[in-house]
């Protein structure tokens, strides 16, 4: 590869981009959306490749692997040269498909006779099984067939679908593929076992024999079947094989013989660099070999030459916990509750199973395979242990994201990889093989740098730690129950006729009694089963807020915190499609604008700057050099991840493109807009407004209403009665009523449908107070089906609608109110949804609510939902609160809403009680 190495290193002193942590990749080669993990095969769908080369232009994909990952499509891809497919950073995605930045279709297949076919038959000229590495220089071709336990040699880049190869080297002929150097046999000059590794610089064939635990070099061209290498790296000569003893604690390590190799690599300054599998290693030898065997150089991964372990934290021989000897790689990230120091689980110099190791002359590429990640060393190392500067994969150097089993949405995600096999580099792009995800990860150098978390819910742009305490069991009256949040406990004793969700609901209202806990807000979750928890202050210092359970001896309900303390606050925002959401970063623009506020669509390029979502042009509300306003496309509802990045041209021509940052994709995760000129200390006033200038009350019916249950409903001297009859539900009763009550001419109020759930809503017919105190009721028989009943007993309590809840005009019990809201996911009915279109105001149905269904919290008390969907007109969704009838008078009372396990933001609005209670 080497004249065409020197044409990416030229290229690599020219840009001037840098890589960052925990960014995405830019591009997807392999899937139809950048988390499908889709099996199959085709020629746009991979299955779970490994090996990958590019040369001359000319990107080619083994398509199998042996790190297990499924399916195994026995074949390699060939695709057309990448300038007519691979878009360059400065390039805009091309419009009209769902992922433009989801590239790459295969011209040519070999290893089988089209693209469907995944078989794998006995050896041939054309044949391959299991197939782990490529390599081309844009003119030969090398594959390693590492099942037939051969190298396939084409002199040019096939042109023709399963063309057979002019050279096979491993082995004599084409249809052999003996096994030589296991059991008693030695291996030779000529002979391969289960190669993993192929490599071409400047007509010189390198090989990773895996199997053999050696690196073959040819010097001379290949000319023939079966050709003998002319240099051994790793044994002390072609037919020594010493098989290391597995069952040693300590294995016999130097700078001279390897264990497993998987990779080997050259760079254009003449140095050699050898995934040293076995022994956790990357070797480096600042000189290509020219005689058997010498010692590399430098070692990254351990602390030197003679140490083999996997993420070498520290040695701990006798398993105390404490540091035995001081070789070790990570230094202590802090102490315990004993004071003695505690060490992460890796860092940026520990490595396991290292996987490949690249050069563009400059820096170097690891995959660090068994820690699910790619380290980047700005500079070559010139010494044992060197510590990368960069990591791609995860968010810092002391996480294994990937490693939790219950956590797909990391594992799919944008910017995360399993088990990275190999790698590329085209002198601009950093390509990386996923074979658990299905797809090749292409990620790009960028002039501005996105942070990890850059990409936030624009109504709730703080990061807040979570947890819970999960409740399952029996109950049992006297059963002692202790949460601990913080060191301050909580403490509930079971009576008779509790359930576990009012044993739920009892420790939500000890949690946020009054002021509520220092550290958290309490949230119940009754579909999960629990009590869910937020870090009361944002990003990772509410990491540190301890959670505990404790319960009395026998008792049989089982308490199960989520973890040891709340966990998140350092993690990128969780996001819903159609949220609008801010962009942070440093020098996005050099100017300050707004969409003109008629805009319908939101314009896809202002002042210079677009925003791209999976490659799809975004919405742009405002743009300015710390902050780009845009939505989130709804297409990326299909996703568990997007990834977003920057094109902005400047004012004086020159275009700056940033680097791509992961979107975590959830079904709704609600955020409520604040007051927008506040700029205080979190929780922050919300954006409240009174919700009527009409006297209002609420009537719930639930249950399953029975054929002869008798529905009675009061509003002050007015009583209506209707009887179930078959074939009615919940919706055809509240349609009765409403029905029923608007039949009568005297009764002063207008009855309607809510918009959640099934409420008979009743305004007042006139504005103003006059009807403000009107008692209502609502019964049905308890031996019945159906429940119903009133969340306020009175009606209440005509403001002046849209007017904002203030000091000066606070909020009362039972009043409506209205916030605003984004991030609560897409809507029904279905004309509702397909009104919710990218960029544009929606312009569906007045009746319309998420999929997930809204809850909410005021005052540490239910505030009934009356209604949430989108507001026609707006971006937004609208939420209407009707608040509980006792919540105490408060300045500051805090409001959150819920979906599913996702729950907003905290923000105040001050409330007035005029009758507190005693």
């Amino acid at each position: 590869m080497k004249s065409f190495a020197i044409l990416f290193f030229a290229a690599a002193l020219g840009w001037s981009a840098d890589f960052t942590t925990g960014q995405a990749a830019r591009l997807i080669i392999g899937q139809p959306n950048p988390t499908a993990q889709q099996d199959g095969a085709s020629s746009s769908q991979v299955g779970a490749p490994s090996g990958i080369a590019i040369g001359g232009g000319t990107f080619v994909l083994a398509d199998d692997n042996r790190v297990g990952a499924f399916p195994n499509n026995n074949r390699v891809l060939i695709y057309p040269p990448a300038g007519n497919w691979l878009p360059q950073p400065s390039d805009p995605p091309a419009q009209g498909t769902r992922c433009p930045i989801c590239v790459g279709d295969a011209s040519i297949v070999l290893g089988q006779p089209d693209f469907s076919t995944t078989n794998f038959i006995a050896p041939t000229q054309s044949s391959l099984r299991q197939p782990t590495a490529v390599a081309t220089d844009g003119t030969m071709l090398a594959v390693a067939d590492t099942d037939n336990n051969r190298i396939l040699i084409w002199k040019n880049i096939p042109s023709s679908n399963g063309a057979p190869a002019d050279y096979v080297l491993g082995q004599p002929n084409f249809t052999s593929n003996r096994v030589v150097g296991s059991g008693t046999s030695t291996p030779n000059a000529t002979s391969l076992r289960g190669p993993q590794g192929v490599w071409i610089d400047n007509g010189r064939l390198f090989v990773a024999d895996t199997q053999n635990h050696r690196v073959l070099i040819w010097t001379r061209s290949i000319s023939q079947n079966g050709q003998a290498a002319d240099i051994v790296v790793g044994q002390q000569n072609f037919t020594a094989h010493v098989e290391p003893d597995l069952t040693k604690t300590n294995l016999e390590t130097d700078a001279s013989n390897l264990l497993n190799p998987v990779s080997v690599t050259t760079d254009p300054m003449g140095r050699m660099f050898v995934a040293d599998l076995g022994h956790n290693r990357v070797l480096i030898w600042k000189n290509i070999p020219t005689s058997n065997n010498p010692p590399a150089d430098f070692e990254i991964g351990q602390p030197d030459m003679t140490h083999a372990f996997a993420n070498y934290v520290l040695d701990d021989s006798n398993g105390d916990g404490k540091v035995d000897d001081p070789t070790g790689l990570c230094p202590s990230n802090g102490t315990d509750s004993d004071g003695n120091p505690t060490y992460p689980s890796l860092c940026a110099t520990t490595l396991n199973f290292p996987r490949y190791a690249l050069s563009d002359g400059t820096r170097l590429f690891v995959a660090d395979g068994g820690n699910d990640r790619v380290l980047i060393f700005n500079s070559i190392p010139q010494a044992n242990a060197a510590a990368a500067d960069i990591v791609l994969g995860q968010p810092n150097f002391e996480i294994n994201q990937n490693s939790d089993a219950a956590n797909p949405l990391y594992r799919s995600s944008t910017d995360s990889v399993r088990t990275p096999s190999s790698l590329a580099w085209d002198g601009t792009n950093l390509f990386v093989s996923d074979p658990y995800n299905r797809r090749v990860l292409v990620f790009t150098p960028g002039d501005i740098l996105l942070g990890y978390t850059a990409i936030r819910n624009a109504a709730s742009p703080e990061i807040y730690a979570v947890g819970g305490v999960g409740i399952t069991g029996t109950i049992n009256p006297k059963d002692k129950l202790t949460i601990t949040i913080g060191g301050k406990d909580y403490v509930y004793t079971v009576v008779s006729g509790d359930t576990l969700d009012t044993v739920i609901d009892h420790f939500v209202s000890l949690i946020n009694a009054g002021d509520g806990d220092p550290n958290a807000f309490a949230y119940a979750n009754h579909v999960i089963g629990g009590v869910q928890l937020t870090a009361r202050n944002s990003g990772e210092g509410g990491n540190s807020v301890s959670l505990g359970t404790a319960t009395s001896t026998s008792a049989q309900i089982t308490l199960t915190a989520s973890g040891a303390t709340l966990a998140g606050g350092g993690d990128a925002a969780k996001i819903a499609p159609g949220t609008i959401v801010s962009l942070l970063g440093d020098n996005l623009t050099d100017q300050t604008l707004q969409s003109p506020g008629s805009a319908n669509p939101l314009p896809t390029e202002l002042g210079g700057v677009e925003v791209f979502f999976d490659g799809i042009q975004a919405g742009l509300l405002s743009v300015s050099p710390e902050m780009i306003n845009a939505q989130i496309p709804y297409e990326v509802s299909d996703a568990t991840s997007s990834t977003a990045f920057v094109r902005s041209r400047f004012t004086d021509g020159t275009l700056r493109v940033s680097t791509a940052t992961g979107v975590p994709i959830v079904p709704q995760n609600p955020g409520i807009f604040t007051q927008p000129d506040y700029t205080g200390n979190e929780p922050k006033p919300g954006l409240v407004l009174h919700g009527s200038s009409f006297s209002t009350g609420t009537v719930y019916v639930e249950g399953a209403p029975l054929p002869g249950d008798i529905i009675n409903v009061t509003i002050g001297d007015h009583s209506y009665s209707y009887t179930v009859v078959d074939g009615d539900t919940k919706a055809s009763v509240r349609d009765a009523l409403i029905a029923l009550i608007n039949a009568d001419p005297d009764v002063p109020f207008v009855a309607s449908r809510g918009g959640v759930f099934n409420r008979v809503r009743l305004v007042a017919k006139i504005p103003g107070p006059d009807y403000d105190n009107i008692l209502i009721s609502a019964s049905s028989p308890e031996t019945g089906g159906a429940a119903v009943g009133t969340f306020n007993g009175v009606t209440c309590c005509a403001s002046q609608a849209g007017a904002p809840v203030t000091a000066a005009s606070p909020a009362r019990p039972g009043e409506t109110i209205l916030i605003y809201a984004t991030g609560l996911g897409l809507v029904t009915p279905d004309d509702a949804r397909q009104a919710q279109r990218s960029g544009y105001e929606y312009d569906g149905p007045v009746y319309n609510q998420p999929n997930a269904d809204v809850s909410s919290m005021a005052g540490g008390k239910t505030a009934n939902v009356i209604a949430a969907g989108m507001q026609p007109g707006t971006y937004l969704f609208q939420v209407q609160l009707e608040l509980n009838s006792d919540i105490p008078t408060n300045p500051s009372t805090q409001l959150t809403i819920a979906q599913d396990i996702y729950v907003s933001n905290i923000v105040t609005f001050p409330v007035v009680n005029p009758n507190p209670a005693p």
